[in-house]
């Protein structure tokens, strides 16, 4: 789905790389061994499979979804990047830097960068940015806490906040802050079927639900950089076909999450190799209750769900077994997860909890909508049948994605099957939490259950305004213990089981390095997850 139909529905899928579908992974075969080579060659030309097209290339303008990010991503980059551990990292910036109560934010850019049309990357270009950034419906929530942008020399950008805010540099990592020359903000049209930026490549042709090409920038600010001489995105929509493709030699690459597609290519270790992300990257499926509806506006039908769900079933019978629960937004290796407290499977908990309602306010029965691809409904109806069997009367409703958002944002719902929460930093979920963007039903909220509690959006607060690791950890958790209380989410797992899909002879997939030198994450994104493109080449071999 490509289209979205409000702000909010393009801020949230800009800002998420939101999926509401879950495909069945099963086990890899043995991990792939690329062949051995002296190094990275120069030239060369890739095609590379994406499920779907973007919804237009401009930064400002445009929702990105991991396809967008692939594409655009070769061509526009962030001021911002992110390290293999998860920490920020300057990127076009050649430092960001915090006063001592993080309420104002310094950003000096690297000198000798320039857009592939000439024009030279200078502070008062970086302020135009963010300042259309900030005035944009698509991204302007995200920069609420900013009051302004000062232009401090030719080269420096201040940042004045409203409040305290520990985490920014990590939305300047995503479109937030990527950056366009002057030419693309005042033609924001053009931008969005032309990109120019300052990255590896540049723009040579686009095909709607087609193809991308992009070719060599030798204006790169980075030296040596980029190895190929071309790349092509294919957009293959159907998963089959992208694998059929792959194997017929018709594209070198693929992103994918298909069971059939782990197993048969992840055996072939001779010839292709499987890239997966890890970790905080990974996003979270689970069903979005509406806490401002009834029944849902009840903690204890709430509780009876998640009591309800057998989440080691829905693995083992959607995942192969291979995920593990969730119990959160976030993974149990990330430094940030708290044990204990969430609602676990107890039928006879459930069972309880639903005639105590019913007792007092009859039969509870609720709408849950999914889109209509037969994985993601067979999640569905696994969790209809269980929560029936708690006493619970369950329709489903289906809906294009597109209408499962905007149905989602503006409270038209009770419950949906969703899939969320992959930023690197527990605050990139705070305007989807916080009360502050809780709005009531028939509005736009960012915070789509419409939970209002005063512990946790305080623990949000806390979270962002401390710069104290051990402080931030306990916010944290205390946002996992309400979050478990309250279940405004019926956790379901941790979703790493999307894929890159290469021939052996494309290299350097996940192992990028950053200007300062250190690794890159590799990959990040659910179900299918991007990663970027400057650094990889292909072997003769």
């Amino acid at each position: 789905m490509r289209r979205w139909r409000t702000p909010a529905a393009l801020l949230l899928a800009a800002t998420l790389l939101m999926a509401c579908s879950g495909q069945r992974p099963v086990a890899e075969g043995p991990p792939g061994g690329e062949p051995a080579a002296t190094g990275p060659t120069q030239g060369g030309r890739l095609v590379y499979a994406l499920s779907a097209d973007a919804n237009g290339f401009n930064p400002v303008t445009d929702q990105f979804a991991a396809q967008s990010y692939s594409m655009v991503g070769t061509i526009i980059e962030p001021l911002v990047s992110v390290a293999e551990d998860g920490d920020w990292k300057p990127y076009l910036a050649e430092s960001v830097t915090p006063n001592k109560t993080y309420d104002e934010w310094t950003i000096k850019v690297r000198s000798g960068i320039s857009f592939s049309d000439g024009m030279s990357l200078t502070g008062d270009i970086v302020k135009a940015n963010l300042e259309a950034q900030k005035a944009s419906p698509l991204t302007a929530a995200v920069f609420v806490p900013i009051t302004s942008f000062e232009l401090a020399d030719p080269m420096t950008v201040k940042v004045v906040l409203n409040q305290p805010w520990v985490a920014f540099p990590y939305y300047l990592s995503t479109q937030t802050g990527m950056m366009v020359p002057p030419a693309s903000l005042s033609d924001p049209k053009a931008a969005s079927l032309k990109p120019v930026g300052t990255g590896p490549f540049i723009f040579k042709e686009y095909v709607p639900d087609n193809r991308m090409v992009v070719t060599r920038n030798p204006r790169y600010w980075r030296q040596g950089l980029p190895y190929l001489d071309e790349i092509e995105f294919r957009v293959l929509p159907d998963t089959q076909t992208r694998a059929q493709t792959l194997e017929a030699g018709g594209v070198d690459a693929m992103g994918t999450s298909r069971d059939e597609d782990l197993t048969k290519f992840g055996a072939m270790k001779d010839t292709y190799t499987v890239h997966r992300a890890e970790g905080m990257a990974v996003a979270e499926y689970m069903f979005l209750l509406n806490t401002a509806v009834a029944p849902l506006d009840d903690v204890r039908v709430r509780r009876a769900l998640a009591h309800a769900t057998d989440r080691e079933t829905v693995i083992s019978t959607l995942r192969g077994g291979l995920t593990q629960p969730a119990d959160g937004p976030w993974s149990k290796d990330s430094k940030w997860y708290t044990e204990g407290g969430y609602p676990g499977y107890d039928p006879v908990k459930a069972a309880a909890l639903v005639k105590e309602v019913e007792a007092e306010k009859g039969p509870i029965r609720f709408e849950l909508i999914s889109t209509p691809d037969p994985n993601t409904m067979q999640g569905v109806e696994l969790a209809q049948d269980m929560w029936r069997k708690a006493g619970i009367d369950v329709t489903i409703k289906q809906a294009d994605q597109a209408d499962l958002i905007n149905r989602a944002i503006t409270g038209n719902f009770a419950a949906t099957v969703w899939t969320q929460f992959s930023s690197q930093d527990p605050d990139g979920e705070y305007i989807w939490m916080h009360q502050g963007y809780a709005k009531p039903v028939g509005e736009v909220s960012l915070n789509m259950t419409r939970l209002k509690d005063d512990e946790l959006s305080a623990a949000f607060d806390r979270g962002r305004a401390v710069a104290d690791e051990a402080v931030r950890k306990q916010a944290y958790a205390t946002v996992q213990e309400r979050l478990r209380e309250l279940v405004p989410y019926v956790f379901i797992d941790h979703l790493d089981t999307g894929a890159i899909v290469a021939r052996n002879k494309v290299r350097g997939i996940g192992e990028h390095l950053l200007p300062d030198g250190e690794k890159g994450l590799p990959l990040t994104g659910s179900p299918i997850p991007y990663h970027p493109f400057g650094q990889l080449w292909v072997s003769e071999r």
